[in-house]
């Protein structure tokens, strides 16, 4: 069968459902008897080894089928939720995850699946019991005949019984083995090794006792045990076994598989009957209370209801539509010519006073909008694909650092440009570590200080104009000024007259780490300006706002948008330049009056605010134009103002960003550049990187 026509759909669906997976073993471990959660794994769990298996990919399959296991056993209550396990389960998913990733790259890598398997095993064998039980098993090995195996030395559960049961049926022999190793064996695991690669070659081992990792790592005594299959006879196996030196004594027994089966259906008929009581109760209650004949004819209404709603969601799921993003970037670049072309018709028009032409144009200049606006929306991506890999994250890094710690979400469906999407999931990694590392206080010294013993780190996310705002808080200690100036001071950075919030500004600098000792979370000092460096790229702007002992806030600007802006047309000496709308505040005349000198700099002084001026023509190294009207544009980066100097203004303008290319990717003062309607090529001033 070739499948290959099914992979993008494969790819898509096992990231969802690895997405579903995460996001419900975090819960499940926060509410550990939530059996409806339980429920929705193993459908996950279920879905994800018959895509891999009908795919041909067996090893996820495999893995999905021990992972099946152990749910199982949760599902029957045999096994408790722990942390332990449940990281365990995590480690399956990310295993799961480097495989589909894998596929997606077509990379060949083999991923091991040996060590999960084993790990997982162990736990749905239930290795992980209590010294009791650990005791009553000591207690029962000590009472038993030397030479006798029986079936409870070695737990089958009902897949393995499955297995024996089909190998059986296959003209198979299935046998317990004994094999205890001489006490002067000096190296264990390679002498397990070689027994086990002389069984394998004539059969199959099905379970060992201890597990193989444990064997691997020499974690046992000198007796192993197995349930092995294998055509041969008894003392064909047994001749073989003896063979090998060091081991001293070797018994074989056949499994009883009879008995495993009869145990088995034995468990099954007391789930039977148990859920049988459970129906006779409910119906007894049901019986006790009288339902008058007007609360029936509900009943079936809300049931009628439901079933219609269920019917409704579920045809509603189909009608969305996976579109490969390279057709929807042709898509926007298409619309954006469409934009550009419009824009030189209205100027021609205006050139030639052409009215018939203009009602045309009005016509056509609404549908481009229009078609502008849902092809953004179409681009559109709620941050939620970003933020669902926190919880967990968050969760692993609160398990390294031992320290007690939540993450509360909010506004995960304020929706961005995928371009945006794609990138801001680095920079919010970084500040989350942050938080975790840095931030959040060790247990005893929040309870010193009065506070909750479980730290917050809180992502907040929220539209504004044509921003985006991300938030990243913690309830910690705060950025040290004094830690943070004398730092500066180290590296040679003037801070007089610096307030203490542009103090603490200065971590986005370079290099800059006030973490004396480097660990795996942070403190290599290259998170921050690799944030700030990140931001800037996407057009946004990146603060912090702290305060001491109540914690601090990372707060990031990000265009909506990257494709299309409105922007402000600006001449600076013979050049025009543009200046995106969602960056200015407003604009005021130019006169040398306002200007004043402080610290060796020009600042303008404007309804009693003092705000830095940068003269364009010099920051950009353009001729002055002698024109008599000069204007200062004043933009807003997050909570900072300045003023930038222009020689004239032209307008505004609805504008499509094309970026630069590779040639000139080092002009870090321009985002792009547009074409305008009179066929003018324009360059973009990247504010965020002039200020």
């Amino acid at each position: 069968m070739d499948t290959s026509q099914y992979m993008s759909m494969f790819l898509e669906e096992s990231m969802d459902n690895l997405q579903i997976l995460n996001e419900s073993l975090l819960q499940l471990e926060q509410e550990p008897d939530d059996v409806d959660k339980l429920n929705e794994i193993f459908r996950v769990a279920h879905t994800i080894k018959g895509m891999a298996a009908t795919m041909g990919f067996n090893e996820m399959a495999e893995l999905t089928h021990k992972m099946e296991d152990v749910l199982s056993e949760f599902r029957d209550g045999q096994l408790k939720v722990n942390q332990k396990v449940v990281t365990v389960l995590f480690k399956c998913l990310d295993t799961l995850e480097q495989m589909v990733n894998n596929i997606s790259d077509g990379v060949e890598e083999e991923v091991s699946i040996e060590s999960i398997i084993k790990e997982l095993e162990a736990v749905a064998d239930g290795e992980d019991i209590s010294s009791s039980e650990i005791k009553e098993i000591e207690e029962n090995e000590e009472s038993e005949p030397e030479g006798s195996i029986i079936a409870s030395d070695i737990e089958l559960n009902e897949y393995d019984v499955n297995v024996i049961q089909q190998a059986v049926d296959r003209g198979f022999n299935s046998y317990h083995i004994k094999i205890k190793l001489s006490a002067s064996t000096l190296l264990k695991s390679a002498r397990a090794f070689l027994i086990f690669k002389n069984l394998e070659d004539l059969g199959e081992i099905i379970k060992s006792v201890p597990s193989t990792e444990d064997i691997e790592n020499e974690n046992f005594d000198l007796e192993i045990d197995l349930v092995y299959l294998s055509t041969k006879d008894k003392d064909e196996i047994y001749n073989n076994l003896m063979n090998i030196s060091e081991v001293d004594e070797v018994i074989i027994d056949n499994v009883n598989v009879k008995a495993e089966i009869a145990k088995k259906i034995e468990n099954e008929e007391k789930e039977v009957s148990r859920v049988k009581e459970k129906i006779q109760e409910q119906q007894k209650e049901n019986k006790e209370k009288p339902v008058s004949s007007n609360e029936k004819v509900n009943k079936v209404k809300e049931v009628k209801n439901g079933n219609k709603e269920k019917e409704v969601a579920h045809k509603k799921q189909h009608q969305s539509v996976r579109v490969d993003l390279e057709r929807l970037d042709k898509f926007m670049n298409m619309v954006s010519e469409l934009v550009i072309h419009r824009t030189r018709l209205e100027q021609i028009s205006l050139n030639y006073r052409l009215a018939d032409l203009n009602e045309t144009l009005e016509q056509v200049a609404r549908t481009t909008s229009d078609l502008q606006d849902l092809v953004m929306k179409i681009r559109m991506l709620p941050l939620d694909v970003v933020f669902n890999r926190f919880p967990r994250m968050v969760r692993d890094l609160s398990v390294e650092l031992n320290k007690e710690m939540e993450l509360i979400v909010q506004g995960q469906d304020t929706e961005l440009d995928r371009t945006v999407i794609d990138e801001i999931g680095e920079p919010l990694i970084h500040l989350i570590r942050n938080a975790a590392d840095h931030g959040v206080e060790p247990r005893e010294e929040r309870i010193s200080k009065g506070k909750d013993p479980v730290g917050k780190i809180r992502l907040i996310a929220y539209q504004e104009g044509t921003k985006a705002v991300i938030k990243v808080e913690d309830d910690g200690g705060g950025i040290p000024v004094e830690k943070v100036r004398a730092k500066a001071e180290k590296l040679g950075i003037n801070t007089e007259g610096m307030s203490d919030n542009d103090i603490r500004n200065l971590i986005f600098l370079q290099g800059f780490s006030t973490n004396e000792q480097v660990t795996d979370i942070s403190g290599r000092g290259v998170g921050m300006d690799v944030v700030k460096t990140k931001i800037a790229s996407l057009g946004g702007s990146v603060e912090v706002v702290s305060e001491h002992d109540k914690g601090s806030a990372f707060i990031i600007r990000l265009p909506l948008t990257l494709q299309i802006i409105q922007a402000l047309l600006v001449k600076v000496g013979t050049e025009t330049m543009a200046i995106s709308l969602g960056y200015i505040d407003r604009v005021i005349d130019f006169e040398e009056s306002l200007v004043k000198r402080t610290n060796n700099k020009e600042v303008i002084i404007h309804n009693g605010n003092v705000t830095p001026l940068i003269r364009l023509n010099k920051k950009l190294n353009l001729e002055a134009t002698e024109s008599e009207k000069k204007y200062i544009v004043i933009v807003k980066i997050g909570e900072k103002n300045v003023g930038l100097m222009v020689d004239s203004l032209l307008g505004q303008q609805e504008i499509v960003i094309k970026p630069l290319g590779k040639t000139l990717q080092g002009m870090k003062e321009y985002i792009g550049a547009t074409i305008l309607g009179d066929g003018l090529v324009t360059l973009i001033l990247d504010v965020a990187a002039l200020v």
